[in-house]
């Protein structure tokens, strides 16, 4: 079996950590890893090192067309008889068996006409889900769009939830540190991401002075300049900070520091932060819809994200009801014990293990 490491890069995203900590899970197959990366304690069969998200929209594109066009050679000349992808992208012209992974279908649910990958997600990605001899994916919500979006039959469908590094996301002592208690928010600024509510909710916060609300992700030209004007119009410049990209040895620090981690996505595919959040013991404010009910189950704050006011009446719960925010830190711990890569992993091999 071929497993598709091309997404690893030094930067974990979602999808990046999701791969990396599945792949030792597969051992059991006996994998061939195609990897640019040097990944320690496994031979990798090497690929070109510009095919990852490090090299943006360009590196998608040169991976979609190492894909098609090198890929199925790689299959041919190792003698695989199944190829698995981390993510939803997989020869489509050739005969090679595949299973993909389909992290969510925010391309087709709010699409975005300009990028350079709409033609890929409307036309080429159904065809492989189609193609694919199955698929897992992340949560019910993210099946339910491949059945919706798709067409495709849900006995073809295996919902995986993910997990996280236990010994990396946990409680830890922290050093009193000046300056205001924050609020967090933790991703990327793309619109469906709902910063502009969350700035406008946070905005409104009685005392918001009192505050910050800091933004950990990487900033986007195409969209950060609207946010920081609106912090303008606002009057709330001060307060909010916008961090870039947080390494991943600092997101521990990060999250245990903060009053609550505020994600009022309009949609997620399954909502990592919200795991790791939990497993720091970070209370969390999510939204009510898609995949995020189903990670934080009853541990966590649920507002409609369409509502501004019901994300400041959340927040404002969290800096005056100490009680609760105590008692919603003990149930997000309970919460995100219930996740392991090992879980992750052993579900995985049992999907992959009968197309073998």
């Amino acid at each position: 079996m071929l497993v598709n490491l091309s997404v690893l890069f030094s930067k974990p995203t979602g999808i990046t950590n999701y791969t990396r900590n599945l792949y030792p899970h597969l051992k059991s197959l006996d994998p061939i890893l195609l990897s640019a990366e040097e990944i320690l304690g496994y031979d990798c069969y090497p690929i070109p090192r510009n095919l990852t998200p490090e090299y943006g929209t360009q590196g998608h594109i040169l991976r979609l067309l190492w894909t098609q066009f090198r890929l199925p050679s790689i299959y041919r000349k190792l003698r695989s008889r199944l190829l698995f992808s981390p993510v939803p992208e997989a020869p489509l012209y050739s005969r090679c068996r595949f299973i993909v992974m389909v992290h969510d279908l925010i391309p087709l649910r709010f699409p975005n006409r300009k990028s350079r990958l709409n033609y890929y997600h409307r036309y080429a990605l159904p065809r492989v889900v189609s193609q694919a001899r199955h698929i897992i994916c992340n949560s019910v919500a993210t099946a339910n769009d491949l059945i919706d979006f798709c067409d495709v039959s849900a006995n073809k469908i295996t919902p995986i939830p993910l997990a996280y590094d236990r010994q990396h996301f946990r409680p830890v002592e922290l050093i009193p540190r000046r300056g205001r208690p924050y609020f967090l928010y933790l991703g990327r600024q793309d619109p469906y991401k709902n910063i502009e509510r969350l700035l406008k909710a946070f905005a409104d916060l009685p005392n918001c002075k009192d505050y910050e609300l800091w933004l950990a992700g990487p900033t986007d030209e195409r969209y950060t300049p609207r946010w920081q004007e609106l912090t303008r119009e606002l009057d709330i410049r001060e307060e909010v900070k916008f961090m870039e990209y947080v390494p991943y040895e600092k997101l521990p620090i990060l999250l245990n520091g903060a009053i609550a981690l505020v994600f009022p996505s309009l949609w997620e595919g399954f909502g990592l932060p919200l795991l790791e959040a939990m497993a720091c013991g970070t209370p969390v404010i999510t939204s009510n819809i898609s995949s995020l009910p189903e990670v934080t189950g009853e541990a966590a704050l649920l507002v409609d994200p369409y509502n501004s006011q019901e994300i400041t009446a959340a927040m404002n719960t969290m800096v005056t009801d100490i009680a609760f925010r105590d008692n919603l830190s003990e149930l997000g711990l309970l919460r995100a014990s219930e996740f392991s890569w090992a879980k992750t992993g052993a579900k995985t091999v049992e999907v992959l293990q009968p197309f073998l």
